[in-house]
């Protein structure tokens, strides 16, 4: 994997292989937090990514016990007893963890996580704002912003309410409420929780299979079901009209097509 690193301090890892981009967060000093220096180089990478056309999936994951604590208070202000000044945090949150949620619902690519120890904050938010969130049974999942004296962000409020229902996003941001990876599942909060032992390969399962998938088709799908929830049932179809119009001018569509007259399985290439 190739190495970001912020001072002496590793951040994020990066690495391309069989078209997959793998993100590794690996700041395991602080659990996985984010500071300003690791989200943007975040928000860098899907950047690049959402216009690499030989890419066919992402998978986003973290070094050590816990996936993502949250936002890296300390590191991101001056001084480790100053509370954050509101005139910087309205300044900064829509080109840092704003933008870090907004890439990862938008990218036309699938994006697969792994969940492991604490998904809190920001951290819960990256989890849920994947296309699919394969977490250990036992990690947790945390919105703790009102516990702190804060209020919502990046995307909470939004992200809770339409995965899991309103009483459900209540109990989690009114509340503080943990929720476990096994509950997660049940709620329909992430994709699928697994034995600890079986995580990694279950992710990784997940991962390849996305990737051998008609890249194209699984990118205007996604972009699909983003907006389902925001506009009315014609302007859903007409978009439906257009994905299928440009799905059809691709190499992957003409070979579904032949694979299903063969009954064979396609081989997507992603083109």
């Amino acid at each position: 994997m190739s190495e970001d690193t912020t001072g002496a301090e590793p951040s994020i890892r990066h690495d391309v292989r069989d078209g997959v981009l793998t993100l590794r967060i690996e700041r395991e000093h602080k659990r996985n937090a984010l500071d300003q220096a690791s989200t943007s180089r975040l928000v860098e990478l899907l950047e690049a990514a959402a216009v690499d056309g030989n890419l066919r999936a992402v998978h986003l994951t973290a070094a050590g016990r816990d996936f993502c604590s949250g936002s890296d208070w300390v590191s991101s202000n001056t001084g480790a007893k100053e509370r954050p000044r509101p005139a910087n945090l309205v300044r900064r949150l829509p080109l840092q963890s704003h933008r870090l949620i907004e890439l990862l619902l938008t990218v036309q690519l699938p994006v697969v996580a792994t969940v492991r120890g604490n998904a809190a904050g920001l951290g819960c938010q990256l989890a849920l704002a994947a296309d699919f969130t394969v977490a250990d049974e036992e990690a947790t999942f945390w919105e703790p912003f009102v516990k702190r004296g804060f209020t919502p962000d990046s995307g909470a409020s939004w992200l809770l309410p339409r995965l899991v229902g309103l009483a459900r996003a209540r109990r989690m941001l009114l509340l503080g409420e943990k929720v476990s990876g096994a509950r997660a599942a049940e709620w329909g909060l992430i994709h699928e929780a697994v034995p600890a032992a079986d995580l990694d390969a279950r992710a990784l399962e997940l991962v390849a299979a996305l990737a051998k998938g008609p890249t194209v088709a699984l990118g205007l799908t996604k972009q699909s079901l983003q907006r389902s929830s925001e506009v009315p049932l014609a302007r859903a179809l007409v978009d439906e009209s257009f994905g299928l119009e440009l799905a059809s001018r691709t190499a992957d569509f003409r070979e579904g097509l032949a694979a299903f007259t063969a009954r064979r399985d396609p081989d997507y290439t992603g083109r």
